[in-house]
């Protein structure tokens, strides 16, 4: 191993994709379990190596010294060996700071809450004190101030989260409820996939400026190629150079990793567009109401006669949460979706939404549970269009040749991305 990542588990770990895209071709993932640890740094064998959770903290009685980014935060995540001294840094920090001024969040004269005790919580606490904070305060389950007693802290500004609560596979949670801090105008949260949390959207929904981890990732993936590289490093703005260099590197990722999920009234063309999206992008096509059909063995009017819509509903939603934890797929949904709340916060969590318009006139009623005649597909769709457009990222019109939408949709998705 020359240059990798160690920790445990690194099944989703982004970092190889972001190093190559840095210059490091080579890069190697090494889970280690903790008895592991004191044998690896015996041995030596690397050139530079990232740390992540559960490890930032542990490797440090391995180390020959530390640099003055990780004496300050009391972690580490980076490790580079010159000449078989061993150098612990943190760009954690670097990363953190980054991806939150580039949203526009900043903690000078700040009362800051930061959720969670463990490695990246010393980073953030040491980040907030050297920028000045007001007060910087920690939250944990069990500590004197803890989730029982949090909405106490009326005066908290920013939020920033280092725990794991609302990660993959656990997507669907949140550490704490925003609503509890009336002066609170910003949120980061480290947690990275999905690419938004629950945390995250609830910000959003607030008006509230608020990161999340993949940018952090990405940031700190830099300052630390630049260190194994043999360069050092200094905290940029994200209209330097180095800066944009990252922020290009994010959004590349980014658009690669977030969903394409189509939304529309029933017979709108969502599958067919998904295809040829699909298709034309070299993605996975997902499409939920095929899916139903195919795990229950059993076409949608007669699981609307068996089981009533409710009964569909449950299938449906056990299906969009399942598509809505992959990355880089078109998924094609079934009309209703989108009236869950529970499905509209899973796919908003790693996807660009499309909202697929068509007029009432060509969409059909032959063999739709819920809208059997003209009459009620009428009413159906007046009632559904302030769902779809308030959900939607963009809106596509699917009422003339369904290549020349599914471009649209395309174009839509790039713009989204500064393509």
């Amino acid at each position: 191993m020359k240059i990798g990542l160690i920790g445990n588990p690194l099944g989703h770990s982004f970092s190889p994709r972001l190093h190559a895209a840095f210059g490091t071709a080579d890069y190697e993932l090494r889970p280690l379990e903790s008895r592991e640890l004191e044998k690896f740094f015996a041995v030596r064998d690397f050139r530079g190596i990232n740390v992540t959770i559960p490890y930032k903290r542990d490797v440090i009685p391995f180390l020959d010294e530390l640099h003055e980014s990780a004496r300050i935060c009391g972690a580490v995540n980076t490790v580079v060996n010159r000449s078989g001294r061993l150098t612990g840094y943190n760009t954690d920090a670097y990363g953190m700071n980054f991806a939150m001024n580039c949203v526009g969040i900043h903690l000078a004269g700040k009362h800051v809450l930061v959720l969670g005790s463990g490695g990246t919580s010393h980073t953030a606490c040491a980040l907030a004190k050297r920028e000045g904070a007001a007060s910087v305060t920690v939250v944990s389950r069990s500590g004197e101030v803890n989730y029982s007693n949090v909405a106490d802290r009326r005066e908290t500004q920013v939020v920033i989260n280092t725990t794991p609560v609302g990660m993959f596979p656990n997507a669907a949670a949140a550490p704490l409820d925003l609503g509890i801090f009336p002066a609170l105008e910003g949120v980061f949260d480290a947690v990275f996939n999905p690419l938004r949390t629950r945390l995250v959207m609830q910000a959003q929904a607030m008006g509230i400026p608020a990161g999340s981890g993949l940018l952090m990732l990405t940031a700190q993936a830099k300052a630390a190629n630049m260190l194994f590289r043999g360069e050092e490093y200094s905290e940029p703005s994200h209209d330097s150079a180095e800066g944009k260099e990252i922020l290009k590197v994010w959004r590349a990722i980014t658009r690669d990793l977030t969903d394409i999920v189509l939304v529309g009234m029933p017979s709108s063309g969502k599958t067919t567009l998904g295809k040829i999206v699909a298709e034309k992008l070299s993605r996975p096509f997902f499409d939920t109401d095929a899916l139903i059909v195919s795990r229950t063995g059993k076409d949608i009017p007669t699981i609307f006669r068996e089981r009533g819509e409710e009964g569909f509903r449950e299938e449906e939603r056990a299906v969009v949460a399942e598509c809505a934890a992959k990355t880089g797929a078109v998924i094609a949904t079934g009309g209703g979706a989108p009236l869950s709340e529970e499905n509209r916060l899973n796919l908003k969590s790693n996807g660009f939404v499309v909202f697929c318009d068509r007029d009432t006139d060509k969409l059909e009623t032959t063999g739709r549970p819920l809208s059997r005649d003209r009459e009620t597909l009428v009413k159906m769709r007046e009632a559904r269009l302030p769902v779809y457009t308030a959900f939607a990222d963009a809106e596509v019109c699917n009422d003339g040749a369904p290549e020349e939408c599914a471009e649209k949709i395309t174009e839509k998705f790039d713009e989204n991305f500064g393509h």
